[in-house]
Formats: C-alpha cells, sequence, structure tokens
C-alpha cells in the first residue's frame, strides 16, 4: 500500500508501471489491476474554469487515505492499492488523482477501486479553490459520480 499527497506534476502511467516493477513483488499473482485517473476539467456546474488550487491538511490527509486503503483490504480480496492525489496549483488536463487496486481477479479490484474514489470524494480533507472569469471560488459540493 502506497499513500502521497504531492505538489508536484502526476504522469499516472510510469507511477503505475513504477510501483508494480519497485514496490509490488506479487508478479504473477495479479489477474487485474484497475486504475481511476482523476483529470481536471475546465468547466464545473455550467461555468468555465481557468485553474484550481487544491489544499489539504498535511498528516491527516495521508491518514485518511491510508484508512480507507486498509479498509478496502478488509472488504475486498485485493492485493494492494496505490493512492496519489495532487495538491497546490492546478491547470485543466493535469492529472488530479491516481488510485490503483491489484486484485486476482477483476472484480474485486473494480468494487475497491470504486470505493476508494468515492471515499477520497465524498470525505478526504481536500479543498478546492476554482479560478473562474468571475473571480475565485471555493468548491463546498463535489460533482456525483
Amino acid at each position: 500500500m502506497k499513500v502521497m499527497v504531492q505538489a508536484t506534476p502526476l504522469d499516472p502511467w510510469t507511477e503505475i508501471g513504477r510501483y508494480q516493477d519497485e514496490a509490488l513483488d506479487r508478479a504473477g499473482k495479479y489477474g487485474a489491476t484497475a486504475v481511476f485517473v482523476g483529470t481536471m476539467r475546465d468547466f464545473n456546474a455550467g461555468t468555465g474554469v481557468q485553474g484550481m488550487t487544491l489544499e489539504h491538511y498535511p498528516g491527516m490527509t495521508e491518514k485518511y487515505l491510508e484508512a480507507i486503503s486498509a479498509e478496502a483490504r478488509e472488504r475486498w480480496d485485493i492485493l494492494d492499492t496505490l493512492i496519489i492525489h495532487r495538491c497546490g496549483a492546478l491547470q485543466p488536463n493535469d492529472p488530479i488523482a491516481l488510485l490503483a487496486v491489484w486484485s486476482s481477479h477483476r472484480a474485486a479490484a473494480f468494487e475497491a477501486c470504486r470505493f476508494l474514489i468515492e471515499a477520497l470524494k465524498s470525505r478526504a480533507p481536500f479543498w478546492k479553490k476554482e479560478a473562474r472569469e468571475e473571480g475565485e471560488h471555493w468548491v463546498t459540493d463535489n460533482t456525483p459520480g
């Protein structure tokens, strides 16, 4: 299990390959890898968005992400998880979040991955401030799944 919150750019596909090569000592054990990559849109709720700042509570955010990863491992027969989330300044098309789940079978991988993203979106301590044409705006509601 790996959890990271970072201000540096995120290349999700490189991170998945790196994690599988360097940290996931389970070659031949997994038959499924479910991946979710969240990317910044240039609109929200019908309004154009030029940029976004993501803030979080260091230490608390990572502990929460570790807790939902542990919960996923208890609820489903999965082998490992990877969560990397951006913070700081973002532009449209920037990858924001990477969630990956490895399992022997696809059903557990898909279900656990969906659980992780829904738990992250609904309860993780992140705060979004959008830069819009009319000024900055704090986002108070998440978009539906």
